[in-house]
């Protein structure tokens, strides 16, 4: 088992985001995951990231608050516990419309090794 404790989680700035304040909890470490990592998003009002995509898949949970995802036009809401995959060169924009934060997981695979 590898464990990481929250007060140890390091932040990380993630491309083309804003208003975003990102925590790794697993990931990146020889110990940790092989295939791969977890992130910790909090999104103030009126934060977001987007418009891009990635070349592999991302699976987003919504914890608090909620968050607009938008994909071909097509707007979305998730609300607590709310997740969804976003699949490999899909372009999302992702956007906090509420007075709170939107506190989120993101499970992403490591980038392919060049």
């Amino acid at each position: 088992m590898h464990l990481k404790r929250f007060r140890d989680a390091v932040p990380y700035e993630a491309p083309n985001h804003h208003g975003c304040f990102g925590l790794r909890l697993q990931g990146f470490e020889a110990e940790g995951p092989q295939n791969q990592w977890v992130g910790f998003s909090q999104f103030l009002p009126g934060g977001g990231a987007g418009p891009d995509s990635t070349p592999f898949e991302k699976v987003y949970v919504l914890l608090e608050g909620e968050m607009t995802v938008i994909v071909d036009g097509e707007e979305t809401v998730l609300a607590p516990m709310d997740s969804c995959t976003i699949a490999p060169n899909e372009v999302r924009i992702l956007v906090n419309r509420s007075n709170q934060t939107a506190k989120m997981l993101v499970v992403i695979p490591y980038p392919p090794e060049t």
